[in-house]
């Protein structure tokens, strides 16, 4: 996963799983790896959220999946807005 941020791109692994309607998974990046929270799917949409500790801040995550591409953004708090894509592997 790539999400453009207003500090420049950063990159990391994205694992999910789903479960009925729940979604779950890790996000792995150069902070180390954090849980996902509050994951949902509705359709081919996906909303999530992370606590990035370092930052003392929740990141709330809305994605759409389309095949085996995933685009969406990310509220970064008083940092503004991320965009994000991904692929599957």
């Amino acid at each position: 996963m790539t999400m453009n941020t207003p500090m420049g791109p950063q990159t990391g692994d994205l694992k999910l799983t789903s479960n009925g309607d729940t979604l779950e998974g890790t996000m792995v990046g150069p902070q180390g790896e954090v849980a996902l929270e509050d994951g949902k799917i509705d359709g081919d949409n996906l909303t999530w959220k992370v606590t990035a500790a370092q930052m003392n801040m929740v990141i709330e995550f809305k994605a759409t999946v389309d095949g085996d591409k995933m685009t969406g953004e990310a509220e970064l708090g008083s940092f503004g807005k991320a965009t994000l894509e991904a692929t599957r592997t």
